[in-house]
């Protein structure tokens, strides 16, 4: 008799109860027998029985093919699969048939250049001109991102919730501002512990903190902190307590993005050691351990979309890619929204095959990147090993005739395959190359898709670094305060990456950046309440610092702080009125 054994499918049919190690027993004594059965094994009724723990029996034995004893104990269900007849009363009916998957063509690779056809880049940004013209400040350019709408969401939602836990905070705007203010400053001005900043102990008091807001009452906002209403959040988000940020901060990331056509795509890593079970180890970034997020940026660094990593359980891809290449792809749907234009979008070989390449292509979205040599779809290049035979700078390619896709295996330091829809080889330009064994520098070839790889693709490099500088270092108890100094610190590269743009002759380092805005609002911003406050107020007057003063435009008309007359201009960070032809004599005398 012959005999399968199968797991949930097969034909269905009235049940004969019985053991397997009988049924095995009964087909070996009957091997002449032609008919075949098939056996499917039923779990046990009760995982903690009597045979659960028992022995499947000698090691030396054969019978029952090693089986444990909860196996060979278990019920199981005897089909007949003669010729289709009852037999013994057994009912039949036919297994249902698996769909089998469309088989594509094989791609057809040939050894020639690529012949893109997409458009060339013509766009201009109209509000980057408009930035331009309205001349704004730091601090301007920090509230285009933390506006007026985002900061009332804040104070709303962190209200809420101390209303949910039965304290009555009535936390303000202006409050919020100081409570932001002090987690800037701590990005370069931080203490072992954040209630140092309050003591009066003269190696660690520090007057613009201590005049701007008491201690215990930074605590309690910190400690209330909410950014989403507990009663609406989505079970299947891991991240449902910060998702109204991020659609915010995405939303004016987008609205103030420089319109360019080169864009990188990578992976960011926010720092994170707590139990949180989102939290990832990513051994080839400077931070290692924590939330995982990924990237889109342009190519000097500026954030125009980022979305937290949740894996695949929560995150479902598409199903022809990844979860990378479905990270890539939602960046291009929401670069789309300001237009259908040929962005050029480059990442490494994380996310990089030749599939997503066709998709960006049916897009109108040129594409450029590192790829793994599984993912090229068996183009036939020259192995590895026999390139890196041939002299340094040497190279081979394919393109796929249907879909104009090129992939190209280049000799450097080691070999490297890259991938584009767009670039190809020509021209081929020299490069220089330090050469380890002769200690010199030498000219090698050099790709034109290399070449511009290399030169466009280190946009989320760049944040990574400008945030690293001058991170925000206070850390509540809450898994996602990590999360909001890192949107923080984002808000604030995005500023000054504006500032670089708008303001090309009055142009200020990062640090100075955010120390104008960390002063202008823990000033501005101060509780001013109690005569004690005010007396206070004024010693931390930073008028003669020479530190981030800008004149601005206010409407309604007050006295100059020098001549006395009537003025519409003022200093933002002094908040007092004064003439444009009075600002330096005011500050200097």
């Amino acid at each position: 008799m012959g005999r399968d054994v199968i797991a949930g499918r097969g034909i269905h049919s009235k049940v004969k109860s019985a053991k397997l190690l009988e049924v095995l027993n009964a087909m070996e004594e009957e091997e002449s027998n032609n008919n075949r059965e098939e056996i499917f094994i039923a779990p046990p009724d009760n995982a903690a029985g009597e045979f659960t723990d028992e022995d499947s029996g000698d090691e030396d034995s054969q019978r029952g093919a090693h089986l444990p004893g909860s196996v060979l104990h278990a019920s199981v269900l005897c089909e007949d699969s003669g010729t289709g007849e009852d037999n013994d009363g057994l009912e039949l009916q036919p297994a249902r048939k698996r769909r089998k998957a469309a088989v594509k063509p094989p791609r057809v690779w040939t050894k020639r250049d690529i012949r893109p056809d997409f458009g060339s880049w013509t766009a201009s940004d109209p509000h980057i001109e408009d930035l331009k013209s309205q001349e704004l400040s730091p601090v301007g350019l920090f509230e285009l991102f933390f506006d007026e709408g985002t900061i009332n969401f804040i104070v709303n939602e962190t209200n809420r919730y101390a209303w949910q836990k039965n304290v009555n905070l009535s936390l303000t705007a202006q409050e919020l501002k100081c409570v932001l203010g002090i987690l800037i400053l701590s990005g370069y001005i931080s203490y072992p512990r954040r209630r140092m900043f309050w003591e009066t102990s003269p190696d660690s008091h520090h007057h613009l903190v201590a005049g701007a807001i008491r201690r215990d009452r930074f605590e309690l906002i910190f400690s209330y902190l909410h950014f989403a209403d507990n009663n609406e959040l989505d079970a299947s988000d891991r991240f449902a307590k910060v998702r109204p940020l991020i659609i915010r901060m995405n939303c004016n990331f987008q609205k103030h993005a420089p319109l360019e056509e080169f864009y990188s795509f990578g992976e960011s890593m926010c720092e994170y050691f707590g139990h949180r079970g989102s939290k990832q180890l990513h051994r080839g970034k400077p931070v290692r351990l924590g939330y995982k997020i990924w990237c889109g940026t342009t190519s000097r660094g500026y954030l125009v979309w980022f979305e937290p990593s949740q894996g695949t359980l929560f995150t479902k891809p598409d199903r022809s890619l990844d979860l990378g290449g479905s990270m890539v792809i939602k960046f291009v749907d929401a670069l789309q929204e300001r237009g259908f234009l040929p962005y050029h979008i480059f990442f490494d070989k994380v996310f990089t095959s030749v599939k997503l390449m066709s998709i960006l292509r049916k897009k109108g979205v040129k594409a450029t990147g590192t790829v793994r040599e599984y993912r090229t779809d068996r183009c036939p290049l020259k192995d590895p090993k026999e390139l890196k035979k041939m002299k340094r700078g040497s190279f081979d390619y394919k393109v796929d005739e249907s879909e104009e896709i090129i992939v190209c295996r280049w000799h450097d330091s080691s070999v490297v395959n890259i991938c584009s829809n767009a670039v190809g080889i020509e021209p081929v330009r020299l490069t220089s190359r330090h050469s380890g064994a002769a200690k010199t520098r030498t000219q090698v070839h050099q790709p034109s898709l290399v070449k511009l790889y290399q030169e466009k693709v280190g946009g989320v490099g760049r944040m990574d670094q400008n945030i690293a500088k001058y991170k925000v270092k206070i850390r509540g108890m809450k898994w996602y305060s990590s999360f909001i100094g890192y949107v923080i610190d984002a808000a604030l590269n995005n500023a000054w990456q504006l500032h670089r743009i708008c303001c090309q002759d009055a142009q200020v380092d990062l640090l100075a950046f955010r120390r104008y805005i960390a002063c202008v609002y823990l000033e501005s911003n101060a509780d001013t309440t109690s005569q004690g406050r005010r007396s206070r107020r004024l010693e931390t007057e930073s008028r003669f610092d020479m530190i981030g003063h800008w004149i601005i435009h206010q409407d309604k008309r007050t006295r100059c702080a020098l001549c006395h007359s009537q003025t519409n201009t003022r200093c933002e960070k002094c908040q007092k009125g004064v003439h444009a032809k009075c600002f330096r004599e005011y500050h200097i005398r």
